[in-house]
């Protein structure tokens, strides 16, 4: 595994949703490394779709394991993936990411989400010419601030799609409830049998609903150990719907790729290493 950055190694600027594209997006953030070197990161079974526009170098970015140098990616659209994302770069990438809600993400692509879940699909191939005039535009600028209003208009004007109204519900329960309530009983709430709507999750937002309900309570679960709990992991997993501590461990390595003591040893170590230059 690569070495983590150091502190100064990152300019990290993020930017949260206007109230025209709240609900659309969760984030922009733009990221540009400012020194030489082969840095390392992961992510944990993020629960957003996001796209990368980048104007450095290419990251090496793998689905469930380390990178190896094949697996360059410029820019590129990216589906909801249950597991954990490896991300490398050599010192010299930069590029802005828009984080779309799932939700979000069927407006953006609309059934394109279908084939961008658990992969990674080059920004022509999702968006075409269209696409790549983006990153040019995007490329030319030198300001976080007009990028993101770039960004924002694009995807305003490209958000054309409806998610139907039974999938938006349940989601958003599925959401409320942190992958509590059962699949049986959400799809009791809409009216639907369990298969019908386990294929309209697939079909609008690219996962089945277990599987984004396992995700919700693996982050409810990071989230309260981050928070400084004093549940202890026993607690958490109590807090979190999880059988037992067991259970949650076995969820931990699934989507952050090491078990809970290892991964809060990972967050102490690498908590704060991205520089965040300013928020918008």
């Amino acid at each position: 595994m690569a070495e983590f950055a150091p502190l100064v190694a990152f300019e990290f600027v993020q930017r949260a949703p206007s109230p025209r594209t709240a609900g659309l997006i969760a984030a922009m953030t733009g990221y540009r490394e400012t020194a030489a070197g082969r840095f390392a990161q992961r992510q944990t079974a993020p629960l957003i779709v996001p796209l990368i526009i980048s104007f450095g170098s290419p990251f090496l970015i793998a689905l469930g394991r380390e990178p190896e140098a094949s697996d360059r990616q410029q820019s590129f659209a990216a589906g909801l993936y249950a597991g954990p994302v490896y991300i490398e770069s050599d010192g010299h990438a930069a590029c802005v990411q828009v984080d779309f809600t799932p939700l979000g993400a069927y407006s953006f692509f609309g059934s394109a989400v279908t084939e961008l879940a658990g992969r990674m699909i080059e920004l022509e191939d999702v968006l075409g010419h269209d696409g790549r005039h983006l990153r040019e535009q995007l490329g030319a600028m030198s300001c976080w601030q007009r990028r993101f209003d770039l960004i924002e208009a694009f995807v305003l004007r490209r958000a054309g799609h409806t998610p139907s109204p039974e999938i938006a519900f349940a989601y958003r329960r599925l959401a409320r409830s942190a992958g509590a309530i059962s699949i049986m009983a959400l799809a009791g709430e809409i009216g639907w049998s369990r298969k019908h709507l386990v294929g309209r999750f697939r079909s609008e937002l690219g996962l089945a609903p277990k599987s984004l309900a396992r995700m919700m309570r693996f982050h409810r679960a990071s989230r309260l150990a981050q928070s400084g709990s004093r549940l202890g992991w026993a607690g958490i997993a109590a807090e979190s719907g999880y059988a037992d501590q067991a259970h949650l461990a076995r969820e931990f390595v699934e989507f952050a790729g090491e078990p809970p003591t290892a991964w809060a040893r990972r967050q102490a170590l690498t908590g704060g290493r991205l520089v965040r230059s300013e928020d918008w």
